[in-house]
């Protein structure tokens, strides 16, 4: 079965991984023998990434480029891409990460939890052949208490909450690119998570390998002040819900 499906990824610094990443989700694209992939560039990359982006646009048409120097932050690059791919009328939008940190390997799954009446899609590290590999015991510490926290202060029950590499309907996508996300940074994945609580949705395993060692301070922060503004929200039992 082929999907009208797209593929959103942020791209920065991405040069020493890039021919690996597209290798393994080129192989995955010809298998499925359908998808666009968008890739979201910004100031944030300083090496030659916007350059091989381009290239294999040239020479690939399932590949589009996006610049974009107006991003402030990973979380408008990624509402970039998706209204990109909004624009272009795919029925199924999936984000996820560059640098074979998420694998291409997994996409086949997220179109069939999308295509059985799931309206989300969301990657866990924590269940049943889910991984995180190639990170360091503070990192995943990171994730698996933020999970933990964030389903105790907001009322959800999912097995990972602060992961990336979901997949939605465009009707799911359409309502949230609207909403005024208050996550500057990865803490984004959560918030978004949170709002889509009552959605239909399912988790799926993951491998996640994290090459980078460390969370900045300043995302780390804005996490913690994202999170206790929803908290003190059910408090006052005025929970938000995009869907």
């Amino acid at each position: 079965m082929k999907f009208n499906f797209a593929v959103v990824i942020p791209m920065a610094n991405e040069q020493e991984d890039f021919h690996p990443f597209i290798s393994s989700l080129t192989e995955v694209l010809n298998l499925l023998e359908c998808g666009k992939v968008y890739f979201v560039v910004d100031t944030v990359s300083k090496d030659n990434t916007l350059e091989l982006c381009k290239n294999l646009a040239t020479t690939d048409s399932r590949f589009v480029t996006i610049w974009a120097p107006e991003n402030k932050n990973v979380v408008d690059a990624y509402i970039n891409g998706y209204k990109e791919a909004l624009k272009n009328k795919h029925e199924f939008i999936i984000e996820m990460d560059a640098g074979l940190s998420h694998d291409p390997k997994a996409l086949p799954m997220f179109l069939r939890v999308l295509n059985e009446g799931n309206e989300c899609a969301f990657g866990s590290r924590f269940i049943n052949g889910g991984s995180i590999c190639d990170s360091n015991w503070k990192r995943t510490f990171l994730s698996r208490f933020g999970t933990i926290l964030s389903n105790l202060l907001l009322g959800t029950k999912m097995y990972d909450i602060t992961s990336g590499y979901q997949g939605f309907h465009a009707k799911i996508v359409e309502e949230f690119v609207k909403y005024g996300l208050l996550s500057k940074a990865h803490f984004y994945q959560t918030e978004l998570r949170y709002l889509l609580r009552k959605s239909r949705y399912a988790e799926i395993p993951i491998h996640y390998r994290a090459p980078s060692p460390s969370v900045s301070k300043k995302a780390i922060y804005n996490s913690f002040n994202v999170l206790f503004h929803y908290f003190v929200l059910r408090l006052k039992f005025k929970s938000p819900v995009v869907r």
